[in-house]
């Protein structure tokens, strides 16, 4: 027993190690907003308008606006990581807004012991995080007007500890727990976008009270940083993309699941590298609203499989 939780410690805590090259792109964001006061600080979201020129709609509809969550273990990560930049460029390039924000690293300075305690601090830096997401769609909402958004417009992406984050956000809320009740009680994210993402669960299997949002799910196969597949002991489960497509899948939700072979944590970092896939299912899935199923298995040599070669200071820090 011991042995086991041990291993579902170790992947909650997402073992912060090296990060992954990525290209230098030089990109700022137009605006900075105050979103939340809390009590560990002030919580900021940077604003990436579309790129002056380019199509901000597809077939006369107008594209989502794209809340992103970075990545770090809950320990560590800044909203505007260096790894993250490219892919904020190439959206914004195809007529997409950005808003990547700060949330609360819950597990920063962590120095307690794998057991029960453990399972405790992960959960409650998860739904910090959460929280987070929350206040920062609140914030949007309030201000859409201002902002030149559109209420029904929010899709919710994160990587890695984001993508944890961004998939039980839409979790939380689709069964409507007190963590999603500082919004609006018809709100619901136009779709989620997650680059090797999980969810916790303290009830065994994941049951949706009402159907999520469109999700994307991308996730290699070997990754044992965020678990592929699943972590669970009695009704206490981590569970990955494998395990939250079947689901899907049982229950006849709308989504996209690109499972990646040979590749393990880096796919969370390669959101440059997969946006074709990411532009096809938010014009399908999220913006004409097609119940549009995709469930691959990729191997693709113009993937590289990316080795660690910069420290996560270096990746997510600058």
């Amino acid at each position: 027993m011991k042995k086991i939780l041990a291993i579902l410690i170790a992947a909650l805590l997402l073992i912060p190690g090296r990060g992954y090259a990525g290209e230098t792109v030089r990109i700022k964001p137009d605006t900075t907003l105050l979103f939340a006061e809390k009590e560990s600080g002030n919580l900021y979201m940077d604003v990436y308008n579309p790129k002056s020129g380019s199509d901000k709609t597809f077939e006369n509809n107008p594209k989502p606006v794209i809340l992103f969550v970075f990545g770090g273990g809950f320990i560590s990560g800044k909203r505007d990581g260096r790894a993250y930049r490219p892919w904020f460029k190439e959206m914004t390039d195809n007529g997409y807004e950005v808003i990547s924000i700060d949330y609360r690293l819950g597990l920063k300075g962590y120095n307690g012991k794998i057991g029960i305690g453990a399972v405790k601090a992960v959960d409650k830096a998860i739904h910090m995080a959460v929280e987070d997401i929350f206040s920062a769609t609140g914030y949007i909402l309030e201000n859409a007007r201002k902002l030149g958004i559109r209420k029904d417009g929010i899709v919710i992406s994160g990587s890695s500890a984001g993508a944890i984050a961004v998939l039980q956000a839409d979790y939380e809320l689709c069964n409507g727990t007190s963590y999603a009740d500082v919004l609006p009680a018809d709100f619901r994210y136009a779709g989620v976008m997650s680059f090797s993402g999980a969810i916790l669960s303290r009830h065994g299997k994941l049951k949706y009270k009402t159907a999520p949002a469109p999700t994307l799910m991308l996730h290699g196969t070997e990754d044992h940083v965020v678990n592929y597949n699943q972590i669970k002991i009695f009704r206490l489960g981590f569970f990955g993309t494998n395990k939250i497509t079947g689901r899907f899948h049982k229950f006849g939700y709308n989504y996209n699941t690109l499972r990646y072979t040979g590749h393990g944590h880096d796919i969370a970092e390669m959101m440059y590298e997969t946006f074709p896939d990411q532009e096809r299912f938010l014009e399908n899935n999220v913006i004409l609203k097609k119940k549009r199923i995709i469930d691959a298995m990729i191997d693709d040599p113009s993937i590289p499989i990316k080795k660690a070669s910069k420290s996560r200071k270096e990746l997510y820090g600058n």
